[in-house]
């Protein structure tokens, strides 16, 4: 038999996006919706469950109403040139008309047949990133090439603009040392 199509509506529906920095927890919002004239119960997996914190993680969507997912992705060494493997899937079955039992004892009876089920992957950006992403996207005629290019001199400039500012802290705590203050623009 024939998997049936996903009855909820995502948004966004393909990626999640988290942009970082990563150093502390980061969220992204999923909107589940149900078009339907039956109660849909959902379940949200992940393919990396330790680094991630959903809420609601499942529950039972009523007709033609709508619930926002909250995912957490918890802190962790960002690595850019690491690739990211990381996938949610939006597990979902129609409650069965005058049903009773519990959303758990659903699922368990649950077969396959009856199942519905969506994947999105995940994206990491660095604040630096989402600009020259959008940019790229959005047909301002800038090549990948290019965007990767300057994704990178920005970074650069971010790392010397730091290596500044902690010359100018140090520079400052020696007292016999003058104050210089540089500014990158």
């Amino acid at each position: 038999m024939s998997k049936l199509e996903q009855v909820l509506v995502l948004n966004p529906s393909n990626e999640l996006t988290f942009t970082g920095p990563f150093t502390s927890v980061v969220s992204s919002k999923l909107r589940l919706t149900n078009p339907s004239s039956k109660k849909v119960l959902f379940q949200v997996k992940t393919t990396a469950p330790k680094h991630y914190c959903v809420r609601p993680n499942s529950g039972v969507l009523e007709p033609n109403s709508q619930i926002t997912v909250s995912v957490m992705l918890q802190p962790f060494d960002y690595d850019p040139n690491e690739k990211n493997s990381h996938k949610f899937m939006v597990q979902s079955m129609f409650v069965p008309s005058g049903s009773t039992e519990s959303p758990d004892l659903l699922w368990k009876k649950a077969n396959a047949s009856q199942l519905m089920d969506f994947k999105l992957r995940c994206i990491f950006l660095q604040e630096s990133d989402t600009f020259w992403t959008a940019a790229s996207s959005n047909g301002l005629g800038i090549s990948d090439d290019k965007v990767m290019d300057l994704i990178a001199y920005c970074e650069h400039l971010t790392k010397e603009e730091q290596k500044l500012r902690q010359e100018n802290r140090r520079l400052r705590e020696d007292n016999s040392a003058p104050v210089i203050i540089c500014t990158i623009l």
